[in-house]
């Protein structure tokens, strides 16, 4: 196990190193740069030569003027040797710091996010795929359907209508209004809750969707083969052979999506945190992306690939430790 997690290290280090030369290219592809970006968002009636002015300067300052390919070295130098992400053109402030500001709020929200779908989803499709064909397995079913179908920020849109014309309830941003400025309390901390619980719940809902659609596909193949009739003709109860076993092996394609499922939870946020406005890393890219912030943009979009890349490596440690037909590469089990 240990020299297969070495290797698989290693190769992550590796393509984490293409994934920044292809995250940079694919930012710098576009048309123009900040410098340009910034010029158009000015007032006309600065003069032409002062705009030029500006350009040049902007450009020299970070380096605009430079080839890509040192422009990109120049970034993972720093990444490197100083774990510095370079500075935000837009805000004129390291990136690193502004991508802290906002990291644990996104990362609390994806966590609880992926929690509570696999709490929640993972019953539903074990109930609906044992109780197949029932009123209560067409109910799951349809309502998985619909989860998975709906985009989140237009769920985001309709929740937020819901509550207000409803029950006159506001959950734009991480406070009421009342408690944007008052100190903490329990009251303060109740009303954040409250705004956080609708995120998860926008964002998780196709996530939970499609993990009871997989899992009651998955449960319904092993439910109909020989060892769960072996274990039923031996006399043990049809909930502990489901649990025991039935389920057991069900969950393997559940828990190889943990890997990637919380970059993209995290990634999906994007536009739902933009309709809510949750100041998480979503906005934050999306602004970037809009100004051509490149080092801001390519240091969030580098590090949702760096949590894909070792997510897939726990997922595929998690599924050889839950399932011991799964052996290590080189590697076999007695």
């Amino acid at each position: 196990m240990v020299n297969y997690l070495f290797r698989r290290i290693i190769y992550a280090f590796v393509l984490i190193f293409v994934v920044s030369m292809i995250t940079f290219a694919i930012i710098k592809a576009p048309a123009g740069d900040f410098a340009s970006s910034y010029i158009a968002s000015m007032s006309s009636s600065i003069s032409p030569e002062r705009r030029q002015e500006i350009m040049q300067s902007l450009r020299k300052r970070y380096g605009l003027g430079k080839p890509i390919y040192v422009q990109y070295f120049s970034w993972l130098k720093g990444i490197i040797t100083k774990g510095d992400f370079g500075i935000s053109m837009k805000w004129n402030m390291p990136v690193r710091r502004l991508i802290l500001q906002r990291l644990p709020l996104t990362l609390g929200i994806g966590l609880i996010t992926l929690t509570s779908q696999f709490i929640l989803a993972i019953p539903i499709g074990i109930y609906s795929a044992v109780k197949k064909h029932t009123i209560a397995d067409y109910i799951f079913t349809f309502a998985a359907f619909i989860g998975k179908s709906i985009p989140n920020f237009l769920l985001a849109i309709v929740v937020m209508v819901f509550l207000f014309n409803f029950f006159d309830i506001s959950i734009g941003g991480l406070f009421s209004q009342k408690y944007q400025e008052a100190a903490w309390s329990f009251a303060k901390l109740l009303d954040l809750l409250k705004h956080l619980v609708v995120v998860v719940v926008v964002v998780g809902t196709a996530y939970a969707a499609s993990t009871v659609r997989i899992l009651r596909a998955t449960m319904l193949d092993e439910l109909g083969k020989d060892y769960m009739r072996t274990a039923r003709s031996k006399g043990l109860p049809e909930w502990k052979a489901v649990l025991k076993y039935a389920a057991r092996v069900a969950l393997n394609p559940i828990i190889a999506r943990v890997g990637w499922v919380l970059p993209r939870i995290i990634s999906g946020s994007l536009i739902v945190s933009l309709v809510i406005n949750i100041p998480t890393t979503g906005p934050l890219l999306y602004q970037a992306l809009m100004s051509q912030d490149m080092y801001l943009a390519g240091a969030i979009l580098l590090l949702l690939s760096t949590f894909t890349i070792f997510g897939t490596i726990v997922s595929d440690l998690l599924l050889a430790m839950s399932d011991p037909r799964i052996t290590y590469e080189g590697e076999e089990r007695g």
